[in-house]
């Protein structure tokens, strides 16, 4: 018996012909982009190509660039969304590297300005990003289970079960899971 050809995730390929969508809708090279972004040509034509999955941080750098957040971006690769979402139709993303599973609970809506976002961590992961997806952009993090430490405005800020942390992001943010356990929390993102 031969090895069975692995079928490209459907999500990974709206996603990138989207993110290619994107960068002609800008009227950008990859040069241009990956000067924008500080991600490689390569990589960026890659992904695009749907060679490879973007990492929740390349996901994060793209999403700054083009002014957005990763659940708009995700919602962009979707269908119109209905108003009731049953859990088994939210969009999962997995960064199966970064130990980072991501489900847009309510996607969001061209109308609308508020989504949830619900996030798992596993222990010892991290997330990163460099800038807001777009400034100014205020965030809820309500921890459901587990313990993160949220990092804003260059600020540590442990949120364990049950706390919830807000802000306006204006720069850099990361996230980090110290253990022992996971950490599952709801984001939930108001665009100003």
């Amino acid at each position: 018996m031969g090895d069975a050809i692995e079928e490209p995730d459907p999500l990974g390929v709206r996603l990138a012909v989207r993110l290619a969508d994107l960068r002609t809708e800008h009227g950008w090279s990859l040069d241009e982009l990956a000067r924008r972004s500080g991600v490689s040509r390569s990589t960026l034509s890659r992904l695009e190509r749907c060679e490879v999955s973007p990492t929740a941080t390349l996901l994060g750098r793209l999403c700054t660039v083009y002014g957005r957040t990763m659940s708009r971006l995700l919602m962009e690769v979707e269908a119109e969304p209905p108003p009731l979402v049953p859990a088994a139709r939210q969009t999962v993303w997995r960064d199966e590297a970064a130990g980072f599973v991501r489900r847009s609970v309510s996607p969001p809506h061209p109308g609308l300005r508020a989504e949830v976002v619900e996030s798992v961590l596993e222990p010892g992961a991290s997330i990163a990003y460099e800038n807001a997806p777009v400034p100014g952009v205020e965030q809820h993090i309500w921890v459901l289970e587990g313990t993160v430490e949220v990092t804003v405005a260059e600020v540590a800020h442990t949120v364990r079960a049950g706390d919830c942390l807000r802000f306006r992001l204006h720069g850099p943010s990361r996230f980090h899971c110290a253990g022992p356990g996971r950490v599952r929390y709801a984001l939930l993102i108001v665009l100003p």
